[in-house]
């Protein structure tokens, strides 16, 4: 009966048929199920897809740890290159879920320090080199002050040294003798590139990472058919008093927790949620705070996915008023950050 078994159970059977002499019928049965249901990322490493519930065995921590005691310990006998890049995948979307997420509890922590450290590629003892090529401008962490353990290095540009060109980002990883790391050992390496700038509101184009966030505006009107949304495009006029419906789309492509959206408004605009208090729309919970320029939205937990929600504004004043934008970031990965674009808006009498 494995098969009607939950993935954790398959991989504590995996254990338990192994460690009684049942090779055969675990790298034919169990281990090949599991891989073909895991999901593959170049990014994000390999994991499987669950339904994250009250139950111990859905604990996302616990479950990843589970799968790499499994695959580490069966593979320990057979040495197999296949599996130990599938463990160093798995391995690399612990670190990854740890960038961006807090492990709530000592057990999930202790389990994924277990996981990460019980066998496989040393990744701390890994020596390389990390080469990063800004156009023709070149940085490289063997001339960098870099953290031990770590490798973590930062580097800042002048202004006046940056051009258009360095928007073509190559990044780079060798070993310390110079030849290629094999992909069954390499250890996973990110990093972040931040361009601070000074610039008009209405004139500031849109920018995504991993997290991004779209902002649209919309005019709410009755009709013979009902309530209707009209789009506000570049240009159009607007009119004292007409119900603005703000849209944001929110999108991650990983989980995220503690994000902190903020939105802001036009002069001519006025909120009409004004109490702050804790919102639920659209699968997505977050506490609302009205501020004199601003709407802001903490977020406590982001799955992966798209989120829309919607809030209201009313026009107060004519004239021609810039909206600002909407910023999205990370509280607890701040490389993890977007904006949308800049508009502008007409208000006629």
């Amino acid at each position: 009966f494995w098969v009607s078994q939950n993935n954790y159970y398959k991989a504590e059977l995996a254990l338990v048929f192994y460690r009684n002499g049942e090779e055969r019928f675990v790298n034919v049965n169990i281990i090949p199920a599991l891989r073909e249901n895991a999901i593959r990322d170049p990014k994000l490493g390999m994991y499987w897809k669950t339904t994250y519930t009250c139950f111990w065995y859905q604990a996302p921590i616990e479950f990843q740890a589970m799968m790499i005691s499994a695959f580490s310990e069966i593979n320990h006998d057979l040495k197999m290159a296949s599996l130990a890049t599938d463990i160093n995948s798995m391995k690399t979307w612990l670190l990854l879920n740890k960038q961006t997420n807090n492990w709530r509890t000592t057990v999930a922590t202790a389990d994924a320090c277990y996981a990460l450290l019980l066998n496989g590629a040393n990744w701390l003892d890994n020596q390389r080199r990390v080469s990063i090529q800004l156009g023709n401008y070149s940085i490289s962490s063997s001339t960098e002050k870099t953290e031990a353990g770590t490798g973590y290095f930062k580097n800042r540009i002048d202004g006046k040294q940056v051009v258009p060109e360095m928007g073509n980002i190559v990044v780079s990883t060798k070993s310390e003798t110079g030849g290629t790391i094999d992909a069954a050992s390499q250890s996973p390496s990110w990093g972040a590139v931040y361009w601070q700038y000074f610039e008009e509101l209405d004139k500031i184009t849109a920018a995504a990472s991993p997290l991004s966030v779209v902002k649209k505006l919309f005019v709410e009107k009755n009709t013979d058919k009902g309530k209707i949304l009209e789009p506000v495009k570049e240009g159009d006029e607007l009119k004292i008093g007409d119900k603005v419906i703000v849209r944001l789309t929110l999108k991650s492509d990983r989980e995220m927790e503690y994000l902190h959206l903020k939105d802001m408004r036009a002069a001519s605009m006025e909120p009409l949620n004004v109490l702050s208090g804790y919102r639920w729309q659209d699968g997505l919970g977050y506490y609302e705070s009205t501020r004199d320029l601003s709407s802001n939205f903490f977020i406590s937990h982001l799955r992966k996915g798209t989120y829309v929600f919607d809030y209201p504004l009313f026009i107060t004043h004519s004239g021609i008023f810039s909206v600002g934008i909407a910023s999205i970031q990370s509280m607890y990965a701040p490389e993890f950050n977007s904006h949308s674009e800049g508009i502008k808006i007409r208000v006629a009498n």
